[in-house]
């Protein structure tokens, strides 16, 4: 019997206080706790960052929500729909774009589109204008006919979402969609996000590139050890950090030597909470107390050192040291280290 997607009254009042709702989300791997007790809402149309540094649980509770993996306790509602229950359901809701690139390196790209068009129904001429739809929405209309695997890593990263988005889902999830790819294509990665956000749809983004979810993200979540940190809009996660600012010092690049040594002796110094030194473009950045009224043992840590100072500036608090104040981590490019996902079923949420 074929089942419907239609949804009750009851269900579309749940849709209008959450799109998403994750509540006490527990998902174990023997021993483990990936994710403890989560819980968290995502608006419908928004677009949601999910931060968090490796192994606190990002791709776990992405894999929940996208049906892929089975959880052990909590609720977890998409427009209403309960998983496990309402599992058929969500998978048709659902548009996915992986951070591994999903696509078969020997089929063309307007093949792959189809292909993973399909699994959601759409056959014939319908199917055929979802192709040529979301190839131009990607900027990949003219490469139609290239195979996947002669494209360069940001076209191919551009088909990928043109995969995910091709059965128009209402909520998307994007796990690192910009990974390795140039700025251009980066920049229209992040246009086309938010034209997704403008036409209704809801997006669930993570990154470990914090400028960029900073440019896209209504609001923010930041979980750490399977919990919740923080979440809020830029401006209010700002808020919870208020003890400390950031100090960019410029210095001569080559006494690199003496500025390794005077800043092993900054860290040593009251009011520092921690201090960073790029030699090849001769800075060093220094998180502060804000209740640190003068840096000037700093400076003269710097100067008995023999290094010369060129510039300084002060910044006030941004997301990438509130970032590292709840987490006590900074955000890696590194892919999250996860338990195999046991109980978990394959596919791209289809």
């Amino acid at each position: 019997m074929e089942r419907t997607n239609e949804r009750t009254s009851e269900q579309a009042s749940e849709q209008a206080n959450g799109y998403v709702s994750v509540n006490r989300l527990t998902k174990r791997y023997g021993g483990f706790t990936a994710v403890d007790s989560l819980s968290f809402t995502v608006g419908k149309g928004e677009i949601f960052g999910f931060l968090g540094p490796n192994g606190a649980g990002k791709t776990t509770t992405l894999s929940v929500i996208s049906t892929l993996l089975d959880f052990d306790h909590g609720e977890v509602e998409i427009a209403g729909f309960k998983l496990p229950k309402d599992e058929f359901e969500v998978k048709a809701l659902l548009g996915l774009v992986p951070q591994e690139i999903a696509l078969y390196q020997n089929l063309t790209a307007a093949e792959n589109v189809a292909l993973f068009a399909s699994l959601y129904g759409l056959r014939g001429a319908k199917l055929k204008a979802a192709v040529e739809e979301a190839l131009e929405f990607v900027g990949l209309a003219d490469e139609r006919k290239k195979r996947a695997g002669k494209m360069s890593g940001g076209m191919r990263r551009r088909l990928n979402i043109a995969c995910g988005i091709a059965h128009k889902p209402e909520l998307i999830i994007m796990d690192e969609p910009t990974v390795g790819v140039d700025a251009w294509s980066r920049d229209h990665i992040l246009g086309s996000i938010r034209t997704l956000r403008n036409r209704g749809a809801t997006i669930i983004y993570t990154s470990h590139y914090m400028p960029e979810v900073q440019s896209i993200a209504d609001r923010i979540a930041i979980i750490d050890k399977g919990r919740l940190a923080a979440i809020g809009t830029e401006r209010e996660l700002l808020e919870y950090v208020t003890d400390r600012k950031a100090i960019l010092i410029g210095v001569d690049g080559q006494a690199a030597q003496c500025a390794e040594i005077a800043v092993s002796d900054i860290r040593m110094l009251a009011g520092v909470k921690r201090v960073r030194y790029n030699a090849e473009k001769g800075e060093i950045g220094l998180d502060v107390d804000l209740a640190l009224k003068s840096i000037s043992p700093i400076l003269k840590t710097l100067m008995d050192r023999g290094v010369t100072i060129r510039t300084i500036e002060e910044e006030a608090p941004n997301l990438e040291t509130t970032f590292l104040a709840l987490t006590g981590s900074e955000l890696s490019a590194d892919g999250e280290s996860a338990a195999p996902a046991a109980g978990g079923r394959a596919g791209r949420g289809a």
